[in-house]
């Protein structure tokens, strides 16, 4: 008995220092700039919604491992203690059921799901928060397979501007990003992307900017937030949309206002004015009857 005794106290400190230092190992790591932004592809303080998104990602991503470690670390304690001793006959005693355990495992995982609902509900709420007008409203019109900008006339805006995007080329040598369509904002002002497609289903996808939403035919769609950062970030189509889907690439150059309003101008100079609206879109499997 003394054998079995110490044989199994030495399993339990054995689980035990490895419990401790994956648990250490995880706290180290936390301490990486990786770790603290749960890996995502960008900074804080990239946009006014980057540290909410990132701190809703971060922090599930702390609930989901405690919960697990938990989890695990009751699985363990349940193989270790309720093992089958050597010499043991028979089955342990049988119970059929366990009221306080199961109304435990019902409202742990309820509570769980109402927390994150809550906050997840409420990040939504205020990334997708139109109730006050933007500074500056750009109609991105996606199609196959480039972009089109419409700079709307506003409170930034002084006159309907337009700028008609070409689609990337990718022939295996380095792209050239300066000859991608390029959208141009100014740091510090809320901005409305109207987002709308000319054809088939597109996805407006800026990683840095941590938002991402589709654009569908007949349909618009917001991205409403305000660029704190200057910039040139990159973003592509996030949903196969043909045959050169991975050319439909894009720039987005965050810039003071003056250097804005300098490219407002040389679109005007340029003779860019007016928009290129629903006129130009056309949908491929809409057969109309005249």
């Amino acid at each position: 008995m003394s054998s079995q005794n110490r044989t199994g106290s030495r399993r339990i400190k054995i689980t035990s220092i490895t419990g401790l230092a994956l648990a250490g190992a995880l706290v180290l790591t936390g301490c990486s700039p990786e770790v603290e932004k749960g890996w995502l592809p960008t900074e804080r303080g990239t946009t006014n919604h980057t540290d909410r998104i990132m701190d809703l990602w971060v922090n599930s991503w702390i609930a989901a491992l405690a919960v697990g470690i938990i989890t695990w670390g009751l699985l363990v304690w349940c193989i270790i203690a309720y093992r089958r001793r050597k010499g043991t006959t028979g089955f342990p005693k049988q119970l059929s059921y366990n009221l306080p355990l199961e109304v435990f495992y019902l409202t742990i995982p309820l509570f769980m799901v109402l927390v994150f609902f809550y906050f997840t509900d409420q990040d939504q709420r205020a990334i997708d928060d139109r109730s006050q007008p933007a500074d500056v409203v750009v109609d991105v019109r996606g199609k196959q397979w480039a972009w089109d900008f419409n700079y709307k006339k506003g409170e930034v805006i002084n006159e309907d501007l337009h700028e008609a995007g070409v689609q990337a080329h990718l022939t295996g040598a380095e792209v050239n990003k300066e000859l991608l369509p390029t959208l141009y904002l100014p740091v510090g002002k809320s901005v409305d992307l109207e987002l709308n497609s000319r054809d088939v289903i597109h996805s407006f996808w800026v990683p840095a900017f941590l938002q991402k939403r589709d654009m569908i035919p007949g349909k618009t769609n917001y991205i409403r937030f305000t660029p704190t950062k200057e910039g040139t970030f990159d973003g592509k189509c996030a949903e196969l949309c043909g045959e050169y889907h991975s050319e439909m690439l894009f720039r987005v150059k965050v810039v003071s206002e003056t250097e804005f309003q300098a490219h407002m101008e040389k679109l005007r100079q340029d003779g860019n004015t007016g928009l290129l609206g629903a006129e130009y879109d056309r949908n491929p499997n809409l057969n109309e009857t005249k």
